[in-house]
Order: C-alpha cells, then sequence, then structure tokens
C-alpha cells in the first residue's frame, strides 16, 4: 500500500526497473563523460576514415510520429535521408538537429508504386505521408519555400515504414526493450498543438501558413493507396506492434 494515498503502489514495469538499475550521472545518458583521449581519437578518425554511406546523406525534414498502438506518445522526428533510388530513400532518425541528439530510429521512403506492389501483409507495417505534407506538418528546416514545395510535391504519395529504437518519450536513459513500429499523423486533431507551437517556435516557422502555401503549391493524391495506416483499417481498434518472443536457437 502507498503511505501516502491509502491505495495499492503500482509496480514499476520493467523498463522503469532497467533504467533505475544504471549508474546516474550529470548528462542524459549512463556512462562517464566523453574523455579528452577519446574526443582527440575522435577529430584524428573523423579527418581520416571513409564515412561514404554518411555522406549520401542530403535531406533533414522534420516531423511527428506517434507509436502505432498508441497515439497519445507522440515524438518528434528529425530524418536525415539519402536516396538508394528516385523512389526509395532511406533515413536515419533524431530527437533533434542538436549535436548531442539520440538517434531514436530509422525509416524507409518509397513510392506509391512500390508500395502497391507489397503483399498484403507488409503493408501493414506502413504508413502515408499524404496528411502530413499538406498540413504542413512535414518541413525542411532551412529549405527556402520554393524548393521545399518541390520536394513536398515528391514526398506527398510516398508511405514509410518507421523503427524507433529508443523511447525518449518516457525517459529511457538507453535504447531499451525492441523496436517499436511508428506511425504518421492522418487528420487534424491527432497531433499535439503544444508540440507544433514549440517547434514553430524553435524555427521560426508557422505550420497554419505551410498548409496554406501546400494546397496552393503541391498537387496531392487523389486518395491514400489501400493498405496503408493499418491502424485505421480495423473496426476492432487493434493496431500491430512488435514484442519479443522466445524461439528454438538455430546452429
Amino acid at each position: 500500500m502507498s503511505a501516502n494515498d491509502g491505495h495499492p503502489s503500482k509496480a514499476p514495469s520493467s523498463h522503469e526497473q532497467l533504467a533505475s538499475n544504471l549508474p546516474k550521472e550529470d548528462h542524459d545518458v549512463p556512462g562517464q563523460g566523453t574523455s579528452i583521449t577519446s574526443k582527440l581519437l575522435n577529430m584524428g578518425m573523423s579527418a581520416t576514415e571513409n564515412f561514404a554511406p554518411l555522406k549520401k546523406v542530403c535531406q533533414h525534414v522534420c516531423a511527428f510520429h506517434f507509436y502505432a498502438h498508441d497515439m497519445s506518445r507522440q515524438v518528434e522526428a528529425h530524418h536525415y535521408c539519402s536516396h538508394r533510388s528516385e523512389e526509395m530513400r532511406q533515413c536515419v532518425i533524431y530527437d533533434s538537429d542538436a549535436p548531442d541528439a539520440r538517434l531514436i530510429g530509422i525509416e524507409y521512403i518509397i513510392s506509391r508504386r512500390l508500395f502497391e506492389a507489397l503483399p498484403p501483409e507488409e503493408k501493414k507495417f506502413w504508413h502515408s505521408h499524404n496528411y502530413e505534407v499538406m498540413s504542413g506538418q512535414l518541413f525542411a528546416p532551412g529549405v527556402p519555400n520554393m524548393a521545399e514545395n518541390i520536394e513536398m510535391q515528391k514526398l506527398v504519395d510516398t508511405y514509410g515504414k518507421t523503427w524507433h529504437t529508443w523511447q525518449v518519450d518516457r525517459g529511457d536513459p538507453l535504447p531499451l526493450g525492441p523496436a517499436q513500429l511508428m506511425m504518421a499523423f492522418t487528420d487534424d486533431g491527432q497531433l499535439r498543438e503544444d508540440m507544433v507551437a514549440d517547434r514553430d517556435r524553435r524555427y521560426g516557422k508557422n505550420s497554419a501558413e505551410l498548409r496554406e502555401i501546400r494546397q496552393k503549391k503541391v498537387m496531392p493524391p487523389e486518395s491514400v493507396a489501400e493498405g496503408a495506416n493499418h491502424w485505421q483499417q480495423t473496426a476492432l481498434g487493434q493496431a500491430w506492434q512488435t514484442t519479443m518472443e522466445l524461439l528454438k536457437f538455430k546452429k
């Protein structure tokens, strides 16, 4: 029983137990601060090593995701993307664009044509970008409106498959638990207004104005491809999410 309210105390969850066992540090992740030796080694290696895959990153876009099974858990997501082809991009996702940003996930983005060719059992992992683009939720920091509109036209009829590996919204000090399937918003009133207002303030943007611009400059598809946004496709109020399964080990 709780000594304060006379009600049974809630047992800590597994991730809370893990987090409580980690050493406490002055910064936001466990472990000692980066040493001078490590910093010097990092500087030397960054000047001599080949970072070819990272150098292919050519785009930064910011949007918001929610956990596929829980829309109340919403996360700002900064995508750093490279092109595999004109119809496929691959992105690493951070929780901000700051130098100390946490790497929280990945997203694959494909064209409508490639999405429609997927088997039905695969489509449930993918979400549409139509509403994100047309609402102004998705934008490219620092990119002039004219160039951004061209890019948004390319993205408006694409589909994303997103996994977050670090559940920063619940305060995890390390990436704990299995990767989580994420979705994108599809209508007004779903995304928290305070999150949009905070991002607009930090970037000097106005999402409402972006929305008006997109309505004039970007041509959306007539409909979203069938099979995307699986959480909207069932009348049972169910959604797919990952869990761990114990399997027989094979040598």
